[in-house]
């Protein structure tokens, strides 16, 4: 009989562990694709020639708790009229700045912003036809291919505040032939 006792015990300490082990992960993988970072994929063509469709990356989202966004990064952040749907553009514009787009090249409080990832000059001003003054937690971004982008200059997207900002793009991992960390200027 203590034979058995012995292997029923061992049994239910063996269950007990693996319990123990997966609530373990489960909570480290809560932890991390909350606060650390997580998968995200590229869909269309707005960001090219930086980024292409089908692109996978890792969102770094722990930088912008110690420190704020920077012109040229990439970002992520939710499209506020569809559930699950995440926008990929770069940060044009910060806090405080004025904005503006004329003759197809943004101006930062009256100043041609100096540009060199842009696929080609923007056809269409949208609401930045007239300037616009970003707020104390207010950022203005774009698509690198701006005439294939909706982003701060569709009424639809407008200004993002800071706690729109989910993460910057970080790595990417797919496809195999362009790994690497991410360049945003």
């Amino acid at each position: 009989m203590p034979e058995e006792t012995e292997k029923k015990t061992d049994i239910k300490r063996e269950v007990i562990s693996w319990v123990i082990y997966l609530a373990v992960i489960v909570a480290l993988t809560f932890f991390i694709v909350t606060y650390v970072g997580q998968r995200t994929r590229v869909s269309g063509q707005s960001m090219e020639n930086t980024l292409h469709d089908g692109d996978n990356l890792i969102v770094d989202k722990i930088s912008y708790r110690f420190r704020d966004p920077k012109r040229y990064e990439i970002i992520v952040f939710p499209y506020q009229y569809e559930k699950n749907t995440y926008y990929i553009k770069r940060i044009i514009g910060l806090p405080g700045e004025t904005v503006q787009v004329k003759d197809g090249y943004v101006y930062i409080d009256g100043e041609k912003l100096d540009e060199h990832y842009g696929k080609e000059v923007m056809n269409s001003a949208g609401i930045a036809e007239n300037p616009i003054k970003l707020g104390e937690d207010e950022y203005f971004v774009l698509g690198d291919n701006r005439n294939h982008s909706s982003d701060s200059r569709d009424p639809s997207v407008g200004v993002l505040h800071r706690k729109d900002l989910i993460g910057r793009a970080w790595v990417r991992i797919w496809p195999l032939d362009s790994i690497g960390v991410i360049q945003h200027e």
